[in-house]
C-alpha cells in the first residue's frame, strides 16, 4: 500500500470517528430523554410485584410519571421540529445534464478514476469556490430545481461559474478532483448520519431565530436552545470530522493529475482576484443604476487578461487562452453566463430575481454610454440639487440657471476643513442618497423579487433564493456603507467628468480593473482622485485647477444633466 493509500486510509478512519462521536452525542442526548420514562416503567413494575408499596410510594410513582410525560413530549417536539427544519441551501443555478453533457461526462470520468460515487447534479455559484452539497433533505425537494437536483443520495457539485470561463478544461479538471474525491466519504453511512444531524440541529435555530409569532414562536424557541446546547457540544467534532474528510478526499486526489494541480491553484487566486476586483469596481456601480452585466464571467476573462497584462507576476497566464476554455463543456453558455450574472447580483446586491422597470440588463458594450455616462450625470445632478437646498448661488453669470462645475469648486474652496462647506455638502448628499434608496423598491424583498431565474434548458420557475432561508438580501454585501466624505468626493468627481466630456471632448470609458473611466484623447486619466480630494477635505482648489487646464477643461460652462 502506498503511502496516499495510507493517508486517505487514516483520514478516513478519522473522520468515521468523529461522526461516530457526534452519534454518541444524539445517543446520550436520547438516552437522558427518555430516563424519566424507564424510572417510571420501574417504579409501576415494582410496585405491580408488591415491591415499594405506600401512598408515599403511589406519589413518587406519578409524579415521575407526570415527570416522564412532560420530557417524552418535550423531546418529541425538538425531534420534530429539528427532523422538519430545512436546511440552508445555497443559491445557484442549476445545470442539467442535457444542458451540459460534456461538463457531466467530464466529472463523471473523474469519478470513475477517484473510484467514488458520481455526484447527482451540478450547479453554478457565482463565486470562486467549489464545494459538494447534501440536497436530500425531503424539504429541499419541493419545486422543479429542487427535485431536478436532490433526486438521487449522492451530493451535487456546485462549480464557481468564474472556473468555467477562466480555466482550461484541464485545469478545471485538476481542480475538481479533491471535491469530486468528497463524494467517498459522503456515501458512508456514519458520516452521512452525523452530517444530517448537525445539519438539522443547524436548520433548527435558524427556525427559531426567524421568529414565527408568540403561539408558535415559544415552542420553536425552545427547540433552538436546546438544538444550540446540543450544536455547541457538537462543533469540534464536527469540525475536525471535516477536516478529515477533506485530508481523504485530498489524498484521494493526488493519484489524477497531480502535476497539474499546482498550476491550476494558481489560476484559482487568480480568479479570485480578478473576480472581486469585476464585481466591486464594474458590476456594483451598474447595479446602483439599475442596470446588471450579463456576461459577468465573459467579462472576468477581460479582467484577468487586464491583470495578466499589467502585473508581471500574473505574465504569462493569457497564453493560456488559447487552449479550450471549460466554458465549451455547456451547450449554451451564454445563457449560463446570463442566469449566474443575474444571480450574483441577487446575493451581492440584492436586486429583483428578474429584469422588470428600473432592473435591466446591459451589454458590455453599452456600458460606458448607459452606465458610466448616466453614473456621471445623475450624480452631478444630485449634486447641485443638494447646493440648491442648500441656497447656493448659481456660478454662470451669461446664464444663472445652468448647471456649471465653477459653482461646485466656489462653493467648497470658499472655507475647507471639518465645520465648513465641504462637511455640511457631504451631510446633504448622504441625506439624498439615503432618501432615494428609501423610496425605491426593495430589490431583495420577495414581494418585489418575482419568479427565479433558471438556468440553461432548467424550465425553473421558482426563485433560487427561496431555499436558502428568511435572512435579508444582500446575503454577501460587498462594500460597508459609504462615508459623507466620500460620496461628496464621489459627486465632485463625477462633475469633474461631466465637465470633462461637454467641454473637452473626453469620453466615459470602461477600465475592467477600475470600473468607470474618463477617456481623454483614447486614453484613460486616473490621475482625478487626487484633486478632487484636496479640494474636497482641504478646500484646496489649486491642483484641480491645474488639471482642468492640463485637460482643456472649462468650468464656467454648462454640464448637461440628466
Amino acid at each position: 500500500m502506498s503511502g496516499i493509500d495510507v493517508g486517505e486510509e487514516l483520514g478516513a478512519r478519522a473522520a468515521q470517528a468523529r461522526a461516530l462521536s457526534l452519534l454518541r452525542i444524539r445517543s446520550r442526548a436520547l438516552a437522558v430523554a427518555i430516563l424519566p420514562a424507564a424510572v417510571a416503567v420501574v417504579l409501576f413494575a415494582a410496585g405491580a410485584q408488591g415491591h415499594l408499596a405506600g401512598p408515599a410510594w403511589d406519589t413518587v410513582r406519578w409524579t415521575v410519571l407526570g415527570v416522564a410525560v412532560v420530557v417524552l413530549l418535550v423531546t418529541v417536539l425538538v425531534a420534530v421540529s429539528v427532523a422538519r427544519a430545512r436546511p440552508a441551501m445555497s443559491p445557484t443555478v442549476p445545470v442539467p445534464e442535457e444542458g451540459a453533457p460534456d461538463l457531466y461526462r467530464l466529472v463523471r470520468d473523474l469519478a470513475d478514476r477517484l473510484d467514488v460515487p458520481a455526484p447527482s447534479a451540478i450547479a453554478l455559484t457565482p463565486d470562486c469556490d467549489s464545494w459538494l452539497e447534501d440536497r436530500t433533505h425531503r424539504a429541499l425537494r419541493r419545486g422543479a430545481v429542487a427535485a431536478a437536483e436532490a433526486g438521487a443520495a449522492a451530493p451535487v457539485l456546485v462549480i464557481g461559474s468564474p472556473f468555467l470561463w477562466w480555466m482550461r478544461v484541464a485545469e478545471l479538471r485538476a481542480v475538481l478532483a479533491p471535491v469530486v474525491a468528497g463524494t467517498g466519504p459522503s456515501a458512508h453511512p456514519d458520516i452521512a448520519a452525523a452530517r444530517r444531524f448537525v445539519r438539522g440541529l443547524d436548520a433548527s435555530i435558524a427556525d427559531a431565530a426567524a421568529g414565527r409569532g408568540t403561539v408558535r414562536g415559544a415552542p420553536l424557541a425552545f427547540a433552538g436552545w436546546v438544538s444550540r446546547l446540543l450544536l455547541r457540544a457538537c462543533r469540534d467534532h464536527a469540525a475536525e470530522m471535516e477536516r478529515c474528510v477533506a485530508a481523504a478526499a485530498s489524498m484521494r486526489a493526488q493519484t489524477v493529475d497531480h502535476g497539474l494541480r499546482i498550476a491550476a491553484q494558481e489560476q484559482v487566486g487568480l480568479a479570485y482576484a480578478g473576480w472581486d476586483r469585476l464585481l466591486t469596481r464594474v458590476a456594483l456601480p451598474a447595479w446602483r443604476m439599475g442596470r446588471w452585466p450579463s456576461r459577468l464571467d465573459a467579462g472576468v476573462v477581460s479582467a484577468l487578461t487586464e491583470l495578466s497584462r499589467r502585473d508581471r507576476l500574473a505574465d504569462g497566464f493569457a497564453l493560456r487562452l488559447g487552449e479550450r476554455p471549460a466554458c465549451d463543456l455547456l451547450e449554451e453558455p451564454g445563457v449560463a453566463d446570463e442566469a449566474a450574472s443575474l444571480l450574483a447580483a441577487r446575493l451581492f446586491h440584492g436586486g429583483p430575481a428578474e429584469s422588470g422597470p428600473g432592473w435591466a440588463p446591459v451589454d458590455w458594450q453599452q456600458y460606458p454610454d448607459e452606465v458610466v455616462d448616466r453614473k456621471w450625470r445623475t450624480e452631478a445632478a444630485r449634486l447641485h440639487r443638494v447646493l440648491d437646498t442648500l441656497g447656493v448661488p448659481r456660478a454662470s453669470a451669461a446664464d444663472p440657471a445652468v448647471p456649471t462645475l465653477a459653482r461646485v469648486m466656489e462653493h467648497l474652496s470658499g472655507s475647507g476643513g471639518p465645520g465648513g462647506p465641504g462637511e455640511e455638502l457631504a451631510a446633504g448628499i448622504g441625506a439624498a442618497v439615503a432618501r432615494e434608496e428609501a423610496a425605491t423598491p426593495g430589490h431583495g424583498s420577495p414581494e418585489h423579487g418575482g419568479p427565479g431565474h433558471g438556468g440553461p434548458g432548467s424550465g425553473a420557475a421558482e426563485d433560487p433564493l427561496d431555499l436558502w432561508g428568511p435572512g435579508p438580501l444582500p446575503l454577501f454585501p460587498l462594500q460597508p456603507p459609504r462615508t459623507g466624505t466620500e460620496l461628496l468626493a464621489d459627486h465632485v468627481a463625477a462633475m469633474v467628468c461631466c465637465a470633462a466630456v461637454d467641454t473637452a471632448g473626453a469620453a466615459p470609458g470602461l477600465d475592467w480593473l477600475d470600473g468607470p473611466a474618463l477617456l481623454v484623447g483614447g486614453e484613460r486619466r486616473a490621475d482625478l482622485a487626487t484633486p478632487v480630494l484636496s479640494l474636497v477635505e482641504d478646500g484646496d482648489p489649486d491642483p484641480l485647477l491645474s488639471w482642468l487646464a492640463e485637460v482643456g477643461v472649462r468650468s464656467d460652462k454648462p454640464v448637461r444633466l440628466v
